[in-house]
């Protein structure tokens, strides 16, 4: 059950990463500095920007499950 919950931590946690990275920069500071300022065909309908937000969210449900699983784990034993 450890190694599985580790091993879904790793995933899931790129996974946040990446998704996060897809979205659409909405303003300034860090998002411009990777090229946020133009325009990203990826994220061009809004219906393909709310997918991606309920994907992300569901990705970061299951990672906070994972977080605490593992922190359960260790604390027991």
């Amino acid at each position: 059950m450890n190694l599985f919950l580790q091993i879904m931590l790793i995933v899931t946690s790129v996974l946040l990463v990446l998704l996060v990275l897809l979205h659409r920069a909405k303003g300034g500071g860090l998002s411009s500095l990777f090229g946020g300022g133009m325009q990203s065909n990826l994220a061009g309908s809004s219906v393909a920007e709310k997918n991606l937000d309920r994907m992300t969210l569901f990705v970061m449900a299951l990672w906070v499950i994972s977080i605490i699983g593992v922190g359960l784990l260790i604390k027991i034993g």
